[in-house]
């Protein structure tokens, strides 16, 4: 059969439309047209004005139209002409489309997606914008950070696939950092609770699951779903751009980790504490077994019962980040109901691993939470001795922007991005306890990694700042505060623990203290459930000395006077295991002799400023505030504005002493917040800080402190009070009667 020759001349084209070269979705922004969000102005959008076609000539129009209308029927002629069968041919065989399950598996196990495209170096200062602004009282902040020094790429600019095209680290690389299987969460549903609403959530996690090979999850096959916080679909909160690209991190994270989960994203209506409450009971009214929670603000006296509210839910995996402003408590990390999750550098390394780890931390005021509630009790499971209340954290992982996670976002940002913070250690660890089998009924999964500490990398180097107890701020062997028990070594850590039936317990010895060439014999006990034999083994000890393996018995001589973090651990050949943690001090030895002293100068105030170095002012007996005894004391702040007041004396400990230090407090202040802390003074004994007291801590009369000075023995210190006001409302801290007593 002849073929038939089709030409098409004098061809119509588009033209005026204009072009956006990084968004196929044409918006126009005008910087003169600012309006209020529901976070401060942000730039208003203008509607394009619509683009007309020129128009063409009459004839060439009609020509259009026939050719339009008979376009239809020579399609069919042709292709039923070309795809016209042979006689007797066989069909063609069909392939069959792999499973879920499958496809995801192939993903994140292919040589080519292990590639790991670093964007810089741990602990590295790289430019980012923080999301969300700070928090305010009575309101959460979201703890995303996006760099700003990589160019961010839509999809269409690269291509599909191509990890090599997306900087930061993939669903692969973190399932080969963490030991992660390529199987498992099927059936399961993790949700995500934020703030505000994300219109592109759906489009965007479609976008980030095609370029990394996963599966498809989409509201149309029940893999995804978006709600507010009554749980509608149809009607959805405010929409908001910082939060938006909270989102985008959450579920890209949970997809990563979990991606044969179902994940459901829950939007609260604003920031307050009450809506995000409100919207993490509706995560777990829709059956969400492992929620995820990348947000916080200040601890306040209101969040116990908060706790009680929003997130006493057994049977529940509640993660929560611990913030991204270095040492310091935040809620609800601090509740005794969730997982607290710490955040990370991860880069490769030549070890066997391939990876290794340390404490994020960028400045002074960026990098991983950490701190000692004061208001949340002590769950049983969690046993370090430094903190009385709610420690933080538990677990932890990659958190620093430096060595950030690949995103996707076009509603808050332009598409492939590096994101930080510790918004992305949440729902990464919500995603490795789904990977793990739902959470025992009665159970508060926390405890789960306190049971299985051999199955964590120990994250032992870096710190969030400077503290007391050092564990508080410091990484070390066995628990610490900024790193919890380390980060993800597959899931064993996150399982129930009826997956072996046997629990073993470790009773805390207490705090220890000795002297240096003194002998040590310390029995550490420790049970467990099935009767099953117990191996020992402890970190941090004291140099010289040791514990046996099989008799849990420490003994030797300690030889280097320190104030020592030590865990104790017991575990069984079925895996159980369990641990304590206590503080050991070794004083140096000063022949068995001390005489008991008061070692202060002037320690009244007095005599004035004699012995004491102060700021001006400080140091008065003014009748406006009353002296704890006599007349004298020290004032620091109590303006009302900007200002700084400082108060120090050096003070010898001699060898072989132990000592402690002393003084009475008064705060007042004008302040009427019950959750910010906007005044403050913290003590110091040399670089370590003893305690820091705020406008949170008013209270009438005086109340004495007291810190325990014994590892300085044999030096000489520098005690510090430094009083630090912001630019209203007064907060006035009185010392008076100090003392640095030894025995």
């Amino acid at each position: 059969m002849p073929m038939a020759h089709l030409h098409f001349s004098h061809a119509t084209r588009v033209t005026g439309l204009p072009r956006n070269a990084e968004n196929p979705h044409f918006r126009l922004w005008s910087r003169a047209r600012p309006y209020p969000g529901p976070h401060g102005t942000r730039l208003k959008p203008m509607e394009a004005a619509p683009m007309r076609e020129t128009p063409p000539s009459r004839p060439a129009r009609r020509l259009r139209r026939l050719l339009t209308a008979a376009a239809p029927a020579l399609a069919l002629t042709v292709a039923g002409l070309m795809a016209a069968p042979a006689a007797n041919a066989q069909p063609a065989p069909t392939t069959a489309k792999p499973s879920r399950a499958a496809q995801n598996a192939k993903a994140l196990t292919a040589p080519a997606a292990q590639a790991v495209h670093a964007t810089g170096t741990a602990g590295q200062k790289v430019p980012t914008t923080h999301l969300c602004g700070a928090p305010t009282a009575g309101h959460a902040a979201c703890f995303a950070q996006r760099r700003t020094d990589i160019k961010q790429k839509l999809a269409a600019a690269i291509s599909p696939n191509a990890a090599a095209a997306v900087s930061g680290l993939s669903p692969a690389n973190l399932h080969s950092a963490y030991n992660l299987p390529s199987t498992g969460g099927s059936g399961l549903t993790v949700a995500v609770v934020d703030a505000y609403n994300d219109p592109n959530a759906e489009s965007d996690l479609a976008t980030y699951r095609s370029q990394f090979g996963l599966s498809a999850c989409t509201k149309a096959n029940g893999c995804f779903k978006q709600v507010s916080q009554t749980g509608s679909t149809s009607s959805l909160p405010t929409n908001d751009t910082g939060w938006a690209g909270e989102e985008a991190l959450d579920i890209d994270m949970v997809s990563a980790v979990c991606p044969n989960c179902n994940i459901v994203l829950v939007e609260a209506n604003s920031a307050t504490d009450s809506d995000l409450g409100t919207a993490e009971n509706e995560a777990v009214t829709l059956g969400a077994k492992f929620v995820s929670n990348s947000w916080g603000g200040s601890e306040s006296s209101s969040q116990t019962s908060e706790d009680t509210s929003y997130f006493k839910h057994p049977g529940v995996a509640i993660t929560v980040s611990s913030g991204d402003s270095a040492y310091g408590a935040e809620y609800p990390a601090t509740s005794q109901y969730v997982t607290a999750v710490g955040g990370t550098a991860l880069s490769t390394s030549s070890n066997t691993r391939g990876w290794t780890e340390s404490v994020w931390k960028t400045s002074s005021t960026e990098g991983t939470g950490s701190g000692c509630s004061a208001y949340d009790a002590k769950p049983s499971w969690q046993t370090d001795t430094g903190c009385s209340k709610r420690m933080e954290a538990d677990v932890s992982a990659v958190a620093d922007p430096a060595t950030g996670v690949a995103v996707y976002d076009t509603y808050g940002g332009s598409g492939w991005a590096v994101y930080g913070g510790t918004s992305a250690s949440s729902p990464i660890i919500a995603g490795v306890y789904a990977l793990a089998g739902t959470p025992g009924s009665s159970d508060y999964p926390a405890k789960y990694p306190y049971s299985h500490t051999s199955n964590l990398y120990d994250v032992t180097s870096g710190n969030n700042g400077s503290c007391s107890p050092s564990y508080f701020c410091t990484a070390a062997t066995g628990y610490d505060g900024p790193t919890g028990w380390g980060t993800p070594n597959g899931t064993t850590a996150f399982a129930s623990g009826t997956s072996t039936g046997n629990t073993v317990t470790v009773t805390n010895p207490g705090s220890q203290s000795t002297t240096t060439g003194g002998s040590v014999s310390l029995q550490i006990s420790a049970s467990d459930s099935a009767g099953a034999t117990l191996t020992y083994s402890a970190s941090g000890l004291p140099t010289g000395l040791s514990i046996s393996s099989s008799t849990g018995l420490i003994s030797g001589t300690a030889s280097t006077a320190g104030t020592y973090s030590v865990t104790v651990s017991a575990s069984d050949s079925t895996g159980a295991s369990g641990s304590a943690s206590f503080t050991w001090t070794v004083s140096t030895s000063g022949g068995g002799t001390c005489t008991s002293a008061q070692l202060l100068g002037n320690p009244g105030f007095e005599s004035g400023n004699t012995t004491w170095s102060a700021s001006s002012g400080v140091i008065t007996n003014s009748s406006s505030e009353a002296a704890h005894a006599g007349s004298y004391k020290a004032w620091l702040d109590g303006y009302g504005s900007t200002h700084t007041d400082t108060l120090s004396q050096s003070v010898t400990i001699p060898s072989g002493c132990k000592a402690s230090f002393t003084f009475y407090l008064h705060i007042d202040t004008a302040e009427t917040t019950t959750s910010s802390q906007y005044d403050k003074l913290t003590v110091t004994a040399g670089s370590t800080t003893l305690a820091t007291y705020s406008n949170l801590n008013a209270a009438s009369g005086y109340a004495q402190k007291t810190f325990d000075l014994s590892s300085f023995a044999g030096s000489t210190v520098t005690l510090k009070f430094s009083g630090v006001e912001d630019s209203s409302l007064q907060t006035s801290f009185v010392v008076d009667d100090t003392a640095v007593t030894t025995s």
